[in-house]
């Protein structure tokens, strides 16, 4: 399986999710990720996990997924000559 980003040290603390992505410590703001994130509980935000790929991370209680490159503002196109008719 092909490791999207090494993402490590995963937390929220105070309403502010925070991790180590490919070696750079990062901070966002719960309130600003998504609606279903800001209205959930603490006890709901607290339980998560990340894939191992570094793809993204899952909240189970919340039914929530974020995708590190969107973290990040990575963004892809589609590469029109390989979309099947």
């Amino acid at each position: 399986m092909a490791k999207w980003h090494e993402v490590r040290d995963a937390r929220i603390v105070d309403d502010v999710l925070m991790l180590n992505i490919d070696g750079r410590q990062m901070r966002f703001a719960i309130r600003e990720l998504s609606p279903r994130l800001k209205t959930a509980s603490a006890e709901s935000l607290a339980v998560f996990e990340v894939s191992p790929s570094g793809y993204g991370i899952h909240w189970p209680l919340i039914d929530e997924d974020l995708s590190i490159d969107g973290l990040l503002g990575i963004r892809h196109s589609v590469d029109t000559e390989q979309v099947a008719a």
